[in-house]
């Protein structure tokens, strides 16, 4: 890992890329990050299906054709680490490695290759990081998290940003599928007896929500998400109704998917494990009495960096600092931006507008998002930022927040009509998100006209409520900022949160 590393990351600070290598039983992943942070950024993502599982619950062994696939795909991965100057490496493996008896042989040579130290994880460490995934990836997460790799599932309670006691089953996709020839039945009949004994954790209604955790589970999620039209193609937090899940998986349990409908958005190398995915799912969903499903895209890997944080970094709202990287990257003055948080602090309290915990960090966070479309054509600003904040690897909030950040940025550059929007943004946030966003919308439209989203200026504004409803006081310093085109943002503002608000000058 020595030499001159060369950062490429603008005003980032912080460490070099960071990677991670991920041995698994059914793929062998190398995730390289941009730097250790609250939220890293993936550089470079690749998995190979080697199958190193495949077999191990019959011959006890990992099969050869299967370790030559997988340390064939080592050569490149150890190619790109150099090639991206990584600055430290992660090499983690879990059922396959462990539960084989030419496990450590494997491991020798993986670290000779390498040159770096495998660190197999037990079950109850592999339930541990992927508990520790969902908490970096989700804000105050609270349930149970199921990882199903190819050789086991680990499940483990969450709650306080602590993972609880976890517990591993041998219901992995692959050893599951061998163990029952392929077929459901079977399938269903060794899942129900693996998990007959579990004591599952006491949750309070609100609470029981199941975190999945695995490709075998996201493939599953996305089969769903194409079936129903779903407007946005983010497998993070995407959602489903418990009892709408549970149906879902028992029509999708046939084997190889065949005759189900878009089976063709599964690759043809998990056809074969997501309904043995979905047996398992159901009966997990089932015997938690689940209320909601909620796919994550973080685990095991994130898990294991976000422990490597500091704790005040750990304790960073993920939500927060994704949307202040991208604006430290891409905004004309992030020094305003945070001077937009303070001064919509003020205005929303002067106005009296109630906000939940959860509704003041999102405008938080549109705030710092902002303007980060704004060297685009004016014309496109809007919606160059709709774009970016729908798709952008937010962890930490769901769909509707997410639509919410979007549909807040492109009013703040495209002005408040309704019909402008996206149609993909208007199906997936909730009313009262939807009035929220023009409002904060219409505030930062005042905003950039008195500050020319530059810092410096908005904290010499003064708010203030009247008889009237809401004085924004220029004071003599700014006087020379009033005009018609400011008035009429003053006025659509006043409009938007039901109260006058009106430029004055002069002595506040």
């Amino acid at each position: 890992m020595s030499g001159q590393f060369k950062p490429a990351r603008g005003r980032l600070n912080g460490s070099g890329p960071v990677a991670v290598v991920d041995i698994g039983s059914n793929s062998v992943r190398l995730v390289i990050y941009e730097r250790k942070a609250r939220t890293p950024t993936m550089l470079f993502n690749e998995k190979l299906l080697a199958g190193l599982g495949r077999g191990v619950a019959a011959t006890g062994r990992l099969a050869d054709e299967s370790v030559s696939l997988a340390l064939g795909e080592l050569a490149r991965f150890k190619a790109l680490i150099k090639h991206t100057q990584c600055q430290e490496l992660y090499i983690v493996a879990t059922a396959a490695a462990r539960d084989a008896a030419n496990g450590p042989e494997f491991v020798r040579e993986v670290e000779r290759f390498l040159e770096a130290p495998v660190r197999i994880l037990d079950g109850s460490e592999e339930a541990y990081y992927s508990a520790l995934g969902v908490i970096a990836g989700f804000w105050q997460p609270r349930g149970i998290v199921g990882d199903m790799g190819g050789g086991s599932l680990e499940l483990v309670e969450i709650a306080d940003k602590k993972p609880g006691q976890g517990a591993t089953f041998p219901l992995g996709g692959l050893r599951l599928s061998e163990e029952a020839d392929g077929r459901i039945a079977k399938a269903q009949k060794l899942t129900e007896a693996a998990l007959k004994g579990y004591d599952w954790p006491v949750l309070a209604p609100g609470e029981r929500t199941f975190y999945a955790v695995g490709g075998t589970w996201r493939s599953l999620g996305r089969l769903h998400l194409m079936q129903n039209n779903y407007p946005l193609h983010v497998m993070h937090n995407y959602e489903i109704g418990a009892e709408e899940a549970i149906a879902f998986c028992r029509k999708i349990a046939v084997p190889n998917l065949e005759g189900v409908e878009m089976a063709e958005v599964v690759s043809k190398q998990r056809r074969a494990l997501v309904p043995i995915g979905a047996v398992v799912l159901e009966q997990v969903l089932t015997s938690m009495k689940a209320e909601r499903l909620v796919f994550s895209a973080t685990g095991v890997r994130e898990g294991l960096l976000h422990e490597k944080l500091p704790g005040e970094m750990q304790d960073q709202d993920p939500v927060i600092e994704a949307a202040r990287e991208l604006c430290t990257l891409r905004a004309r003055s992030p020094d305003h931006a945070e001077e937009l948080i303070a001064w919509t602090d003020r205005l929303f309290s002067e106005v009296g507008i109630e906000e939940t915990a959860n509704e003041t960090r999102l405008r938080h966070a549109a705030c710092l998002l902002s303007d980060i479309g704004w060297r685009a054509h004016p014309d496109y600003r809007g919606e160059q930022s709709l774009n970016i904040i729908s798709h952008a690897s937010f962890v930490g909030l769901d769909h509707a927040s997410r639509a919410y950040l979007a549909a807040a940025v492109y009013y703040r550059h495209d002005g408040l009509r309704e019909g402008a929007l996206s149609s993909v943004i208007r199906e997936l946030f909730t009313d009262r998100l939807r009035i929220r966003a023009k409002v904060l919308g219409a505030t930062l439209r005042v905003a950039s006209l008195l500050s020319a989203s530059m810092a410096g200026q908005l904290p010499k504004v003064g708010i203030t409520r009247t008889g009237k409803g809401l004085s924004l006081n220029l004071g003599g310093e700014l006087a020379s900022l009033d005009g018609e085109r400011l008035r009429k943002r003053a006025s659509q503002l006043g409009k938007a949160i039901e109260v006058s608000v009106e430029v004055t000058t002069g002595s506040a």
